[in-house]
């Protein structure tokens, strides 16, 4: 997974190892020059390859070398689903390297490196192997295309230890003369735009049946992007923007225009930008071998919210499904997203992905002018574009839809009698209590993995993004009962609306994102809860959303350290657990519960690792660890009579009002290479 461009049997990784291919394996260019190219490129750590018989491969082969791969495409992910489904087939770990080896050289290199991934996530005797995180392998899909060119000058005059990182500006997508670019900054993060990569390689939509069925799938795929469409929200407020407006008139021309700035290193075109007014048309382009109209997209919109509105769908037999209270959600997520869950993709269609085809191919929907998709084709790359957040308004807007009709929470199904939240507070590290303090922190990421054909060594980009001082919160509980448990549930929302006003709760509610969940043990009488930032069950560390496979590498591989150090790559970056803010603070709710524990909790194997993202990427190999509606208690509409948010509060829950501070100042690393830590004091 070093270097996709480049042939297997050249050297790879910091120490030079040698992957030693059978002549058969060897592309029809090199075989002619098999002796000369061993010789020529042999080191002495070597890696052998065994010949095996190799499986049918024609139809992954069908996508060109140099062409862009799409997981939203029909035919792409048709052709990505048979290349995992050969991986995952393969007896052995010989034989699984062998098929890697031969597919190397002659599979799409982004298909190659997808599928690839997902089946070293879902292997049983590769969980423990190395794996790169996505912005090494293909840096061209997140950082500026403008970069490489100084990259491939300063690894090839500059000796590595006297290089210097090359900075990233902050604005290259577009200036302060678009009110969208405002929040650039979070579009363009590269830990968030990761998140959703490796969300959908742990997720994929199309794999071999125990691959994609996943304990409660599509009710993750409605959260996970909820909270997305939640924190986006809440940025969008803090920079004095309006809530994002849906896409729904599919004919009125998309306002937002976007230029990714992005240059391609392995496919033949450049990401292609897309105006401001563009329409959208119908698709007919024979080169994706893919052909759909708008009148299509509407049609299976209908057919969702019909029913929605009727409680139950109609599978594939033609027998009525109802759309239960706790598992419609679930199928509802399958069906939008048109995973092979989907109980009937004739009737229902393919909405969301093809939604995502139609907006990447707005710039040319038949291919007349030879272009490629928009970044809005890619989940590496789609949460970049403005019109990614109007889309999922409006896909997020359809399971609202569905969740307002389900019974309320009645104060019983809210409460946990006995139990009383007194105060909250949070403790930033050296700061004011119940402000936050966020500013601009500068941290660095190797581009060498991705660098083909130029000398070895580490290439720095030093990119800009927001940080937050690290807090804890302190929460004062009294147990009314005997010793007993209990799930804490934080969430953060807005105070006021874009005007300056008060919520209504039923608006505020869809804005609250979730910080943390975790057990607390309740002991008869005052309890004080502390929980620190960093523990969140939203979050993986900065060192893990950019972690370097040569270094920082637990010491026994087999541990479970070990194993969470390999997969554990989803989850939202640490760093962006808390919104921007505003100068002079930004007005927040924060929100604080303790649920009865007996009735949150599932019986799972123990043991289970990459348990510390949970609530947006699940638990590997076990249930998802509440049994709750994801979203609970703001996935419902309020009970009669609760307008407000504090009408809606029983003994259980409380709430205090905190402040966003930003500081407008950034902190560089000290070193090359070694990027910069929070802060615990402002400056």
């Amino acid at each position: 997974m070093d270097r996709p461009n480049e042939p297997t049997f050249l050297p790879k990784g910091d120490n030079s190892v040698t992957v030693d291919i059978p002549s058969e394996y060897f592309t029809d260019r090199y075989k002619p020059l098999e002796d000369s190219l061993s010789n020529r490129f042999s080191t002495d750590d070597r890696v052998k390859i065994k010949k095996i018989a190799i499986p049918d491969l024609s139809y992954p082969l069908q996508l060109g070398r140099r062409d862009n791969f799409s997981l939203f495409i029909p035919s792409h992910h048709r052709m990505a689903a048979s290349l995992i489904n050969t991986f995952m087939g393969l007896r052995t770990l010989d034989d699984f390297m062998s098929v890697a080896a031969y597919a190397r050289d002659r599979v799409n290199p982004y298909m190659f490196m997808y599928a690839m991934s997902v089946a070293i996530l879902h292997r049983k005797d590769t969980k423990n192997l190395n794996f790169p995180s996505f912005h090494e392998i293909f840096p061209d899909k997140y950082v500026d295309g403008e970069l490489f060119a100084r990259a491939r000058e300063e690894s090839n005059v500059v000796p590595e230890n006297q290089r210097m990182p090359l900075e990233i500006p902050v604005d290259y997508t577009a200036s302060d003369l678009e009110f969208e670019h405002r929040i650039a900054y979070f579009r363009e993060d590269l830990g968030i735009n990761l998140h959703h990569w490796h969300w959908h390689l742990v997720y994929p939509f199309d794999a071999p049946m125990d691959i994609v069925n996943k304990n409660r799938r599509g009710e993750l795929f409605y959260y996970m992007h909820q909270q997305v469409m939640a924190r986006y929200n809440f940025e969008r407020f803090c920079n004095n923007l309006p809530r994002t407006k849906r896409l729904l008139n599919w004919n009125d021309p998309i306002t937002e225009g976007y230029f990714p700035k992005l240059d391609s290193l392995v496919a033949s075109r450049v990401w292609p930008a897309r105006v401001a007014n563009t329409r959208l048309s119908d698709v007919n382009r024979e080169v994706d071998q893919i052909k759909f109209d708008i009148q299509d997209l509407e049609r299976w919109r209908d057919r969702i919210y019909s029913a929605i509105h009727s409680g139950s769908i109609v599978n594939a037999q033609g027998n009525s499904v109802q759309l239960t209270e706790t598992g419609g959600i679930d199928v509802l997520g399958n069906i939008v997203e048109a995973s092979i869950l989907s109980p009937n993709r004739n009737v229902y269609g393919d909405l969301h992905n093809l939604g995502h085809v139609a907006i990447a191919l707005s710039h040319d929907p038949d291919h007349r002018h030879l272009e490629t998709f928009g970044v809005m084709g890619d989940p590496a790359t789609a949460m970049r574009d403005p019109v990614f957040y109007r889309w999922h308004a409006f896909i997020d807007d359809i399971f609202m839809e569905h969740k307002n009709t389900l019974p309320r929470y009645t104060t019983q199904q809210l409460d946990y009698p006995g139990v009383t939240v007194r105060d909250v507070e949070v403790m930033p590290n050296g700061g004011k209590k119940n402000v936050l303090s966020t500013y601009w922190q500068q941290s660095d990421v190797d581009l060498s993995r991705g660098m083909d054909f130029t000398p070895r060594g580490s290439v720095f980009a030093r990119f800009t993004h927001l940080q937050h001082t690290p807090f804890t919160y302190k929460i004062q509980v009294n147990n009314g009962s005997g010793q007993r448990m209990g799930t804490c549930r934080i969430f953060l929302a807005p105070r006021l609306d874009e005007r300056g006003l008060p919520f209504l709760f039923r608006d505020q509610k869809n804005l609250f994102i979730e910080l943390d969940k975790f057990t607390v043990n309740l002991r008869p009488g005052a309890n004080t809860i502390e929980r620190k930032s960093t523990d969140s069950s939203v979050t993986i560390p900065f060192e893990r959303t950019f972690r370097n496979l040569e270094q920082g590498r637990p010491g026994n591989e087999n541990s479970q350290t070990g194993q969470d150090f390999n997969f554990c790559g989803c989850g939202w970056p640490q760093h962006m657990l808390i919104p921007k803010g505003a100068r002079g603070g930004f007005p927040c709710t924060l929100f604080v519960m303790i649920s009865n524990y007996q009735d949150d909790k599932v019986e799972t194997a123990s043991g289970s690792s990459c348990a510390d993202a949970a609530s947006y990427c699940g638990i590997r190999d076990a249930l998802y660890p509440d049994k709750r509606s994801m979203g609970y208690p703001f996935d419902r509409l309020p009970r009669e009579g609760a307008d407000t948010l504090r009408s809606f509060l029983t003994k259980n829950m409380f709430t205090k009002d905190i402040d966003i501070e930003f500081n407008n100042r950034t902190v560089r690393p000290k070193t090359p290479g070694a990027n910069a830590q929070p802060t615990t004091q402002p400056k």
